[in-house]
């Protein structure tokens, strides 16, 4: 995968003003620039610029899980995390397998939050051309379900094992290639509809609808109310999702199949971790920056005005419960300061 240095120390946005006056120079971490995280992370550089609190430089198209692990180990300064990484890592599984139970409880045990949103929501999609029948339709056929490792092919499986009881390689085929091939993956016929992490417009949906016009399938209302997916999104980093189809942001090109008005998918929320060692003032700052500015984060991209950004509610943000972070004090301050309320389980 390709790295790319954002130049947020943003000297081609606030340039002299903000590299002479910034309090801290720090560093960030954070996925492809195009994606939820992305664009935060980004948006977070430019606002913490702006109110000349600090000048970051953001490094894009990172592997998160190890992101999360430089700032535990106060490698990098700022890094987007899904919560379900945090967790993995407090028990030494998954990914921080090597790391082992103890270290990996102490490491995450450095780790504060100073805001959260929204990442994805997981869904079913296909070609109108293609007409693929929805859900009913996975028995037997080749769907596309994201890179070859990772949450995003975990989640897949899951979804489509939730609403239809299959599972890939007995039930259906799986194609999995790196996100870099994703539009080229949907496009080339090689797979029959697609599961995959979707924001509201994607990306990733909106270059390929120049190949055709796009079917988008709401998880069944059974599915989703039931015993099963209401303990799946008890772990940490999921949420369930349910909005207004309206709110989903398709002007053309893509129908809602659902049964009311409403999308209900499975989400993946995470936000931006720091290390516990920063400072009470620095996380105050960052974090007051990010809500002096969330008009213009919300504006950055369609899919940013509902990506919960600015949201307090536990059922959005995934605070407590199994999740093993905090808010930094001093990101509480700000929250606080700006008259929100954090949860006593959060702080």
């Amino acid at each position: 995968m390709k790295t790319k240095i954002a130049a947020i120390s943003i000297m081609a946005i606030t340039s002299l003003a903000t590299s002479a006056q910034a309090l801290v120079n720090l560093t960030a971490e954070t996925a492809s620039p195009t994606s939820a995280p992305g664009v935060s992370v980004i948006a977070f550089a430019e606002a913490a610029a702006k109110h000349k609190v600090a000048d970051m430089q953001v490094t894009t198209g990172q592997t998160l899980t190890n992101s999360v692990q430089n700032v535990a180990e106060g490698k990098s300064d700022i890094a987007a995390a899904p919560f379900v990484l945090p967790f993995l890592m407090s028990r030494g599984v998954g990914p921080y397998a090597k790391l082992g139970k103890d270290a990996g409880a102490a490491l995450t045990s450095n780790l504060a939050v100073l805001y959260t949103y929204r990442i994805a929501c997981q869904g079913l999609y296909a070609y109108d051309s293609a007409n693929f029948p929805g859900y009913d339709g996975i028995k037997n056929a080749t769907i596309y379900n994201g890179p070859p490792r990772g949450a995003a092919l975990t989640n897949a499986r899951d979804l489509v094992r939730l609403v239809t009881g299959l599972e890939e390689k007995k039930d259906y085929t799986g194609v999995q290639v790196n996100w870099g091939q994703a539009v080229k993956t949907i496009q080339d016929g090689s797979a029959d509809a697609f599961v995959l992490p979707m924001s509201f417009p994607d990306a990733r949906m909106t270059a390929a609808m120049s190949s055709g016009d796009m079917t988008i399938w709401s998880m069944p209302i059974k599915a989703f109310d039931g015993e099963q997916f209401q303990k799946f999104t008890k772990r940490p980093g999921t949420v369930a999702v349910s909005l207004p189809i309206s709110e989903m942001g398709w002007k053309s090109g893509v129908t809602v199949n659902s049964e009311d008005e409403q999308f209900r998918c499975p989400g993946t929320v995470g936000g931006e971790i720091v290390n516990t060692s920063m400072t009470f003032d620095t996380a105050k700052a960052l974090t007051k920056a990010f809500l002096d500015s969330l008009d213009e984060i919300r504006a950055k991209a369609p899919f940013m005005a509902n990506s919960w950004h600015g949201e307090t509610d536990i059922a959005k943000t995934d605070m407590c419960g199994l999740n093993p972070m905090k808010y930094h004090p001093g990101a509480v301050a700000a929250w606080e300061e700006a008259g929100f309320k954090i949860p006593d389980c959060a702080k």
